[in-house]
């Protein structure tokens, strides 16, 4: 009976000591790892936020950079990091849907390791044709594309990047047959784009929009489920006949699993007001950014209902993780 009675006092004493941490959250700095080099998507989005929420947590928010593996070493490192709130980390479409599928073994289990806080944004990407192709719409390139098996090529950034995966999605809802072209990075790949040795690509408007431009492109179609602002008069492809289609890129913040409750609903209060906040929100649209925000469980759904989606895209696209 004695050791019944100190077992619980000894869990109550850590239930009431985990209570009155998450109540002083946040006592020191707040480390949001950014698991990709400066300068990129990612690294633009959280430091744009990270000034503001820093003001409203009142701590400093530090932005540390952790590249490699494709985002894996510094989602990794939040992963192991002690649930208290001060570690989180920005994750991205590829670490949290696609990778599940597409490799055999990661460094973390994307759900079980993670505690979700909020999706902050999503970027739609563009698909795009070379001018000699006879479409001036989507419905027209799909009626070319069926009609052209096998000889429609199609572009992207690398083997099982967004854009390639995409791509292979489009062929299977379609009942279409581009063949796909992986290129070392989107530089090369946009250059034969535009000198017409690829018919078509799906890439991150920043890229692409100057070439739809000055003519050197047609834009026909945007991948997200709603149109963007860079491009109002530019339909989506779930608006051209293929309902339910989304392939966006998206991004949130995590933090690692079992970080306690009250401290995930203080992160996700203050994330949705930072990105709220006029200024950042101007920032983010200026460079293709679309605030998408959220409870902890209607995240956590969506990166479930993202993983089991890109699992069958990964199977019918036969990609590889390179």
């Amino acid at each position: 009976m004695k050791l019944h009675k100190s077992m619980a006092w000894l869990c109550a004493a850590a239930l009431l000591s985990g209570g009155a941490a998450a109540q002083n959250y946040p006592a020191k700095p707040v480390r949001f790892v950014v698991p990709f080099a400066p300068g990129g998507s990612t690294d633009t989005l959280a430091r744009s936020m990270g000034s503001k929420l820093s003001e409203l947590l009142g701590q400093q928010v530090v932005i540390d950079n952790r590249p490699g593996a494709n985002g894996d070493i510094g989602t990794g490192i939040v992963a192991r990091a002690v649930p208290d709130g001060y570690t989180v980390v920005l994750g991205y479409i590829a670490n949290f849907g696609i990778g599940p599928s597409l490799y055999d073994k990661m460094p973390y289990d994307p759900v079980k390791d993670f505690a979700p806080i909020t999706q902050v944004a999503g970027a739609s990407n563009i698909l795009v044709i070379h001018p000699s192709v006879p479409a001036k719409n989507f419905k027209e390139f799909i009626a070319y594309a069926k009609a052209n098996p096998k000889k429609v090529t199609f572009a992207s950034a690398s083997v099982a990047s967004v854009g390639h995966l995409t791509g292979e999605l489009l062929n299977d809802l379609a009942g279409i047959d581009m063949v796909h072209v992986p290129y070392k990075g989107s530089g090369q790949a946009i250059s034969d784009l535009v000198g017409g040795h690829i018919k078509v690509m799906i890439s991150g408007m920043a890229s692409t929009l100057p070439h739809v431009k000055s003519g050197k492109l047609r834009g026909i179609a945007t991948t997200g489920a709603r149109r963007t602002p860079a491009t109002p008069d530019l339909p989506t492809i779930a608006e051209s006949g293929f309902p339910g289609f989304e392939a966006s890129s998206w991004f949130g913040v995590l933090a690692p699993a079992g970080t306690p409750k009250p401290v995930v609903a203080r992160l996700n209060k203050d994330v949705i007001k930072a990105l709220q906040d006029p200024a950042v929100a101007k920032r983010l649209a200026d460079v293709g950014f679309e605030i998408t925000t959220g409870t902890p469980e209607q995240f956590a759904a969506y990166i479930q209902s993202e993983i089991k989606k890109w699992a069958k895209v990964v199977k019918i696209s036969g990609a590889k993780a390179e």
